[in-house]
């Protein structure tokens, strides 16, 4: 079997080279516009308590050795989502981070293990605004290299025409013929009713619980349509996916959750941040739960956070993989691309 050349390769590097550049480019845009607009770019810790406490989300852990000699376990973050928020709570009103973030189980044409995360807080506004940072970011992306559309996989999207916006309650409905939101009730999710509504769309086993169908029918009949022809904002998540969201105070059966698309790939995931600690802290045990009882694991739940969202203004946040956008800015085919030291292929 023949091996792939390392990526430090002389050969392989000046193929890869023209994408590097453009990240370059791509991030030299991107400080200078959020400089512009007053954000303050910050470095938050790799290290942390708790890397997120969602049950999917798989982080990698290491031991340190105290002065005394105890060990004790830390986990590379999977986000700086922890840290920026307390940032808030000390009065930052508007941050951004280019951080490098740390995800276990994940490697492939869009996944690397160690990648990229652009995210930021703006104190005291709606996810409206986020979602509007979000298209001009990706504009600004594109502006710089120069490229006019996107194209990955044989989609294309136009990332300077006004954006599709679609609820995912429409998008159900439109591209799987499910009336998602009747499976709400309150903030919960009925299964039964989801689970038959799914009869005979996805493969559904005994043990799938109302998560894990919606996120079966999301990436099997709902993704592949987005992000065609321009970009697609996808929001009001329902309510058992808020995540770290607020339920919507129209509607308790959706959440302050968006995620943008462009041609099929997810780009971008925000939320109106929740501020209700004892809420957030249900949510986190709940997930620790099912991670515990599918994988064996749970994480932490890290109390100065907890003790920071219940001080935590009204604010808009968004996590941005930037690697994908430049990968999608620059016409390359892969995530490890435009990666300056992608990870060994047979790691």
């Amino acid at each position: 079997m023949n091996r792939i050349s390392p990526w430090w390769d002389r050969a392989r590097h000046a193929d890869r080279r023209p994408f590097l550049e453009a990240r370059r480019t791509v991030t030299k845009a991107l400080r200078a516009w959020f400089d512009t607009r007053g954000f303050v770019e910050v470095e938050t810790g790799v290290l942390q308590v708790s890397p997120g406490n969602e049950t999917h989300l798989h982080a990698l852990n290491t031991t340190l050795t105290m002065p005394g000699g105890d060990r004790v376990t830390r986990h590379l973050r999977t986000s700086p989502e922890f840290a920026c928020k307390k940032l808030l709570v000390a009065g930052e009103q508007k941050i951004v981070e280019f951080a490098r973030a740390f995800r276990d189980r994940e490697h492939g044409v869009l996944h690397l293990p160690e990648f990229t995360m652009l995210e930021w807080y703006r104190a005291g506004s709606s996810y409206d605004v986020v979602i509007a940072d979000c298209i001009a970011v990706i504009a600004i992306a594109a502006q710089a290299t120069g490229i006019p559309r996107f194209s990955f996989r044989g989609r294309q999207a136009d990332p300077f025409v006004e954006p599709e916006r679609l609820t995912v309650a429409a998008a159900f409905d439109r591209f799987a013929g499910i009336d998602l939101l009747s499976t709400v009730i309150g903030r919960e999710g009925d299964r039964p009713a989801l689970a038959a509504a799914a009869q005979g769309k996805v493969r559904i086993t005994d043990d799938d619980n109302w998560s894990d169908i919606f996120s079966k029918v999301l990436v099997e009949h709902v993704e592949p349509h987005l992000g065609q022809g321009r970009l697609t904002v996808l929001f009001e998540y329902p309510a058992p996916e808020a995540a770290l969201a607020r339920v919507s105070p129209s509607d308790n059966r959706v959440a302050e959750r968006f995620e943008i698309y462009a041609c099929g790939v997810e780009l971008a995931n925000g939320f109106g941040e929740l501020t209700d600690a004892a809420e957030q802290r249900i949510r986190f045990v709940q997930a620790m739960n099912d991670k515990q009882s599918r994988y064996g694991e749970r994480y932490p739940l890290d109390e100065d956070f907890l003790a920071a969202v219940a001080q935590m203004p009204e604010a808009g946040g968004v996590a941005l993989g930037l690697d994908r956008l430049v990968m999608l800015a620059s016409g390359a085919s892969r995530i490890d691309q435009v990666v300056w030291a992608p990870p060994a292929e047979d790691a």
